[in-house]
């Protein structure tokens, strides 16, 4: 008797399109399988199917809900392929929309097929982590079935679109962006417009200009909401932005066009994809993004490129097809509104109601905010959540950039009750949109990337601010924290009032794990600025540190000035002597709890780089060296928050051609003071031979500094300035990287 599979139990529920993708997807899988077909070719297509590799080496979990499943020998990194062991698969929500069915799906698919955990992602994504790669064809048949894809998940494509989650029922909004995302990621899905671009391409809708909402200043591709006038007549239409992003080094977004009528976003989306597959970067993946084209072409020639490029395209009915449904779309409530009615109403649901509801446009609705720690949600959780929407709220369910979920269209006088449907189920925590809400990346949990556990260190912060939270003072609530394993900024916290970054540092013979503490960044106004590195402080410091900030910050603040402003008055060199105590590292035998990262027993390593004695000499040497390209990087950011950015610039560079130097004498004593000669000593004993190649930049940071000098920008401004200062710090810190590597393969 033959098996009935999920292929020939689905394939009428799913689109052809998808049901093909899938089919192709698994046949590649078995010709990999067979050794058949090269493995780099078969990791492009898994990786446009949502399908990575991840990390065991860590694999420590700070949720409390599970433990790791996979058990390698104490001290090894485990399986280096994705064939060796469970993997993660990321799954596309357009806007973040979810039914309940959907949810339902997703919950069964965490516990058959990955580790009962559904992640909601910063792109409003959901991971699925510990998948073994047989699974997969499947796993996407049963999403597919329900609607969701995995296509482009991952890979050189157009990621997951995002938008507000309160689109549609926002008190502020210009207008609902909701069905003009779902058309422009229905549109580009698979497009054979965006097949040959170099990197990733992130698109973002938002409803309002001075919420944070859709996040459009650091998108590759922003749009928006706006009416205006077009021939007397009020038109919608959107402010579209171009090369914005985090990532290592981030870009602020350029207005690429200040108004474009609806029925143009489609064509010049694809527009801007054409120019960017055609002139973007190919061969170096460090320059590869959008942003990188924008900025070396200037926004004037960019635009440009796209005005010449719209009118070549063959034309495309999509373009406006999905505006005759426009007037149909309608986002409609289960049950009608009632009104609360004096009902009696307790404390701890009254602390709940301040931080995770929020009245909608419509007159007596609210939309309620489920706090996610970590954004993570069990299986279970997931079931039970999925069946309180189906009594409450139908199928208005949405992920946020937050790692958060929202029931909308909750009914005033439901509030009580879904609060006790959620407290049973353990979602029903306050502190939405609060400084417990702190936003993380996966760090060294999964992530082959991570160098610090962002998880371990968020969990940490959560709870110590979790249990003090009534006494916080209101100025301290508000603020944002968002942590990042590494320099790459998946945790966003370059936007953040308070952001961390995993760094590491040595002390003695060991390798400490560190966090860069980045100040500055502006959530609100759509990402409106980033923060920058203010110094790395030990990780098992930073609840310290935060404290020593927050509490300054309170006692100083001038009437309602906010964080920022703050951070600004009060100036670097103040907040660096601010930080500096707690920039010390205990000796081992004084304390051994700082050479263990959060939620690892473990004596915390980086990838290969073992445990063992240095050099003493040579380390001294390096460490006095590289102190100094350090204090020209401080100075260049003393000159920026001047508006000297002239003299910014040349410190930045000073201070990568002093990491270099820094380097260099570890092997050449005698290399002088010339930078000509600095830089080709550095080039053939470090990036020619590889040595300044590590795990997670891959030489890139070299390239910063050969840039500075053999191209130096054509015009030095605040952008230029602060580019510049970013490059150096990430180049320094490669130094450091790099230098540990070394010593510790001096000792095998």
């Amino acid at each position: 008797m033959t098996e009935t599979t999920w292929k020939d139990l689905l394939a009428a529920r799913i689109p052809d399109v998808w049901l093909s993708d899938i089919d192709i997807f698994e046949n590649q899988l078995e010709l990999r399988q067979q050794n058949r077909i090269p493995e780099k070719v078969f990791a492009e297509t898994r990786l446009r199917q949502g399908v990575y590799g991840q990390r065991y080496d860590n694999g420590q979990r700070h949720d409390g809900i599970t433990t790791r499943p996979l058990n390698f020998p104490e001290g090894t990194k485990g399986p280096d392929t994705i064939w060796d062991a469970p993997g993660m698969q990321r799954i596309k929500v357009p806007f973040g929309g979810l039914s309940a069915e959907q949810l339902d799906v997703m919950a069964q698919i965490a516990d058959e097929y990955a580790d009962s955990i559904l992640h909601i992602t910063t792109r409003q994504d959901i991971q699925f982590h510990y998948v073994h790669i047989e699974d997969t064809p499947d796993l996407m048949r049963r999403l597919g079935a329900v609607g969701i894809t995995t296509k482009e998940a991952c890979g050189n494509s157009v990621r997951n679109l995002t938008a507000c989650p309160l689109a549609g029922v926002c008190r502020t909004q210009t207008f609902d962006v909701t069905p003009y995302t779902k058309a422009m990621a229905d549109f580009l899905l698979g497009h054979d417009d965006i097949q040959d671009f170099g990197r990733k391409f992130k698109i973002a809708f938002s409803g309002c200009e001075h919420e944070a909402c859709g996040l459009v200043n650091m998108h590759d591709f922003g749009l928006l909401a706006r009416i205006q006038e077009v021939d007397g007549v009020p038109t919608r239409g959107f402010r579209i932005y171009v090369g914005g992003g985090l990532g290592t080094i981030p870009h602020n977004a350029k207005v690429l066009y200040d108004f474009v009528t609806e029925d143009q976003i489609l064509p010049v989306v694809q527009a801007v994809s054409r120019v960017f597959a055609r002139l973007g970067e190919k061969q170096n993946r460090n320059k590869a993004r959008i942003k990188f084209l924008v900025a070396d072409l200037g926004i004037e020639e960019f635009t440009r490129l796209v005005d010449e490029e719209l009118p070549t395209m063959p034309h495309d009915d999509r373009w406006t097809a999905f505006l005759t449904d426009l007037p149909d779309y309608e986002e409609k409530p289960l049950k009608t509104a009632v009104s609360l009615n004096g009902a009696t109403l307790s404390p701890h649901y009254l602390a709940w109601a301040e931080t995770n509801t929020y009245a909608q446009r419509q007159d007596g609705y609210y939309t309620v905010t489920v706090n996610l720690p970590l954004g993570d949600l069990s299986s279970d959780q997931a079931f039970k959540l999925a069946d309180i929407a189906r009594h409450y709220v139908g199928d208005n369910i949405r992920t946020t950039v937050e790692q958060n979920i929202v029931l909308r269209w909750v009914s005033e006088a439901d509030l009580p009750a879904v609060y006790e449907a959620l407290t049973a189920i353990g979602l029903g925590a306050a502190g939405a949109g609060t400084i417990v809400d702190i936003t993380s990346c996966p760090g060294t949990d999964t992530c082959k990337l991570g160098i610090a556990s962002s998880r371990g260190l968020a969990g940490e912060l959560r709870t110590q601010l979790t249990a003090k939270i009534d006494s916080l003072p209101a100025p301290v609530k508000e603020l944002r924290i968002k942590v990042s394993g590494c320099f790459n900024s998946c945790g966003q916290h370059h936007v953040a009032d308070i952001g961390f970054f995993g760094n590491s540092r040595r002390r003695d013979s060991r390798t400490v794990p560190h966090f860069q503490v980045v100040l500055g960044g502006r959530w609100r106004d759509n990402g409106g600025s980033y923060g920058l590195a203010i110094g790395a402080v030990p990780s098992k410091a930073i609840p310290d540190v935060l404290e020593a900030i927050t509490t300054r910050y309170v006692a100083e603040r001038e009437d309602t000035e906010i964080f920022q402003d703050w951070v600004t008055r009060l100036g670097k060199k103040e907040i660096r002597t601010l930080i500096q105590p707690f920039q010390t590292v205990p000796a081992y035998l004084e304390n051994r709890s700082f050479y263990t990262d959060w939620g690892d027993p473990r004596e915390f390593s980086i990838g290969d780089i073992g445990v063992g004695e240095c050099a003493g000499e040579i380390v001294s040497l390096f460490s006095f060296e590289i102190a100094k390209a350090e204090g020209q990087h401080f100075e260049a950011m003393i000159a920026l928050d001047e508006g000297d950015y002239g003299l910014a610039n040349q410190l930045a560079n000073n201070a990568m051609l002093l990491g270099a130097r820094a380097l260099v004498r570890n092997q050449f004593l005698d290399v002088g003071d010339d930078p000509e000669r600095i830089i080709s000593e550095f080039r053939s004993r470090y990036y020619d031979t590889k040595l300044f190649f590590d795990p997670f930049a891959k030489g890139k940071f070299a390239e910063y500094l050969f840039d500075r000098y053999e191209n130096p920008p054509a015009v030095v401004n605040a952008d230029t300035a602060s580019q510049a200062i970013q490059e150096a710090q990430l180049f320094i810190e490669a130094a450091h990287a790099c230098d540990a590597k070394l010593a510790a393969q001096a000792q095998v």
